[in-house]
């Protein structure tokens, strides 16, 4: 019995859509899911922004253990390249090269004639080919292409060292009986295809992308493209539960553990459809207090670096020797460092600064029958600058404040808090995790009131992004 992959493509859907709402710490949550759901390939967004998007990817690969994690590239061999700088790290990585295969969308979408355009097919497969063990050649828009031109250009996707070839049907006019007959034509008309993994992609126009699917798998596809979120092609879920019921009819089983369906679905269901407020900082919510991180004395630099990484950061030398020392002091008085305790060495000993922005004052009002307030005063170069704000809650709207000073939105990836004293005068630490160009900056408070501490962590993570960003 053969396996059917499952891709799920709906991080890539998401940017296609409207330039990804998920933020850094989402989409590393929605990469772990779908790993943990046993999806077979995880389909990542193209490289724009190289520095900010190669370091989401690297994350990626070093979050995901079991599944492919696949990179789309441009038609040149320099997208290959830093394509593959990015994921080359992953246990199973993939380039994924996209070209259409239809008259309209070459010329006017692409700007190619079809020779030119075959030729771009080959160069850009054998460069993805000559570096990475794994290339998809993607046949867009292949239903409604030239068959002749679409046969050839797949022969010559899988001469130029293609590994899985996936035809797409774009405009998903086609039933489940007319995709299975261009399934069984594509077969006989490329018996090369014989030799590689043949892969599908269903639009959803009528409403008919799943059983198109599994139509084409019942002819020998053995890869299909899903989403698990709503978007216009196959649902993961129905993919999934039709070929689980019904696969061993015809010969295939889906590796996708079904059990776990619904509840990661509803997670991947809020992780979707979570926006942040335009009038708020937060981006990704709180940290729900989980630590996939536990630390020992025992632990040498390099396993505590590995840590630090998957947590999101990317440290020099200077600073990761800093943290480790940190570490040790810690480490030799408790049995155990979390994740949020790793986190806190961060912010304390990684890339101290000068002081751009200093905290001056703050004053915040909030009740359960009016807006929160916050106004904040910070001394820059020996003069006061300052914002009112109106947020969600105190801390909400002190943040509002120091986006509105620093002229910036940074996005909020992780923001924690927690007692370190007991008693009515307690101090309480906050940990404030910026992103800015794809790096992460901590910046570390300590204060009786938590809102004076949740300031003072965020102005140390903002003149950290200052002080590198203006060397």
């Amino acid at each position: 019995m053969s396996i059917v992959k499952i891709a799920d493509a709906t991080m890539k859907q998401l940017g296609k859509a409207n330039g990804s709402k998920l933020s850094f710490k989402n989409k590393l949550d929605l990469a772990r899911l779908l790993d943990r759901l046993g999806v077979s390939v995880i389909e990542a967004e193209g490289i724009e922004n190289v520095k900010a998007d190669s370091l989401l990817i690297k994350s990626i690969a070093m979050t995901v253990k079991g599944s492919t994690i696949a990179v789309p590239v441009d038609l040149n061999a320099e997208s290959v390249e830093i394509a593959w700088n990015a994921v080359k790290t992953a246990a199973k990585p993939r380039i994924q090269v996209p070209a259409p295969v239809s008259t309209v969308q070459m010329e006017y979408l692409y700007h190619k004639k079809p020779e030119a355009m075959m030729n771009a097919i080959k160069e850009t497969v054998a460069a993805a080919a000559a570096v990475c063990p794994e290339v998809e050649f993607i046949a867009e828009d292949a239903t409604r292409g030239d068959e002749a031109f679409l046969y050839e250009a797949i022969k010559s996707a899988i001469e130029a060292g293609a590994k899985i070839i996936t035809v797409c049907d774009a405009a998903g006019a086609m039933l489940p009986d007319e995709f299975s007959a261009f399934i069984t034509a594509l077969k006989e008309n490329v018996p090369e295809l014989a030799d590689v993994t043949l892969g599908v992609s269903c639009s959803d126009a009528l409403s008919m992308a799943s059983a198109c699917a599994v139509a084409a798998v019942r002819e020998g596809a053995r890869e299909v493209k899903t989403a698990s979120y709503s978007f216009d092609i196959a649902k993961l879920a129905d993919v999934s539960k039709i070929l689980s019921t019904k696969g061993g009819a015809f010969g295939v089983k889906c590796p996708v553990h079904t059990v776990e369906m619904n509840r990661v679905m509803k997670q991947i269901a809020w992780l979707c459809e979570s926006e942040k407020s335009k009038t708020s900082p937060f981006d990704s919510g709180v940290n729900d207090g989980t630590s996939s991180v536990v630390l020992s004395a025992h632990d040498d630099i390099n396993a505590v670096m590995k840590a630090v990484s998957e947590l999101g950061y990317d440290l020099n030398d200077e600073d990761a020797q800093a943290v480790y020392e940190a570490f040790k002091q810690i480490a030799s008085r408790k049995e155990e460092i979390d994740s949020k305790e790793l986190d806190a060495i961060v912010a304390t000993a990684a890339m101290q600064v000068p002081a751009t922005y200093k905290l001056d004052s703050y004053v915040t009002n909030s009740g359960n029958i009016i807006s929160s307030t916050a106004h904040v005063v910070l001394i820059k170069d020996g003069e006061k600058v300052d914002s009112i704000s109106i947020g969600d809650g105190p801390i909400d709207a002190a943040f509002l404040a120091l986006e509105q000073i620093a002229g910036t939105h940074y996005e909020l990836d992780d923001f924690q808090i927690r007692a370190v004293t007991e008693g009515k005068e307690a101090m309480g630490e906050t940990v404030v995790k910026l992103l800015s160009n794809g790096k992460l900056y901590a910046g570390k408070g300590i204060s009786t009131d938590i809102i004076g501490a949740s300031i003072k962590a965020y102005v140390n993570a903002l003149n950290k992004i200052v002080y590198e960003e203006t060397e």
